[in-house]
């Protein structure tokens, strides 16, 4: 029926959010979702150009970087994925990742993304460690990250500014950097405070 998949994925993703009433959050997952999936690259890709062009503009959709698990995500790339599907897209960041090798836990801090990365994309969506408890520091650290990137001069915004205002006064926020290494001893101070008030609960 369809001359490609490409034009056969969009159809029936388009439908199905249009069923749905174009709901305010709908993602799209290409069968391309990162760069090492393209051929031969993002903005050459006839399968990423159809997905720009048929995809209604209401849907977005995710992408996980370079590759599958990203050390580093850049807005050069950022930029490029943008331009050919013709919206900003969601990352699907697979930095702590390890549903494929559970002999691993991830406890190092956010890190590898470029400062001024927010305003290059739709979301981010953080793929955590299969082990709740070791998803800690990932989860902290991010939320350090995402305060620098409300508080740096990428967002001048107003709505920018009442966000940081409302998440107080934290040391990464101050001069709207982020340094991981901060952010980690941030993440592990309140990971033991957090580890002591659990040990004091009835029956631990």
């Amino acid at each position: 029926v369809f001359p490609s998949l490409a034009q056969a994925q969009a159809s029936v993703a388009n439908e199905v959010y249009q069923e749905l009433g174009q709901p305010s959050v709908f993602l799209f997952c290409p069968t391309e979702y990162c760069s090492s999936l393209c051929s031969p690259s993002p903005s050459q890709s006839c399968y990423l150009q159809t997905i720009g062009q048929e995809l209604l503009p209401g849907i977005g959709v995710i992408w996980t970087g370079p590759k599958v698990v990203s050390q580093e995500l850049s807005a050069v790339l950022l930029e490029e994925v943008e331009a050919v599907l013709r919206r900003r897209p969601v990352i699907w960041d697979n930095l702590y990742a390890n549903d494929y090798d559970c002999r691993r836990v991830f406890l190092g801090p956010y890190m590898g993304r470029a400062p001024g990365l927010m305003s290059r994309l739709h979301g981010l969506l953080l793929n955590p460690n299969c082990e709740l408890q070791a998803n800690f520091i990932p989860i902290h650290t991010l939320g350090s990250w995402f305060r620098s990137e409300l508080g740096s001069s990428a967002h001048p915004d107003h709505a920018g500014t009442e966000a940081v205002a409302a998440l107080g006064d934290s040391q990464d926020v101050q001069d709207g950097t982020y340094s991981p290494q901060e952010a980690l001893e941030l993440a592990l101070r309140d990971w033991v405070a957090e580890i002591n008030q659990q040990a004091l609960e009835p029956g631990r």
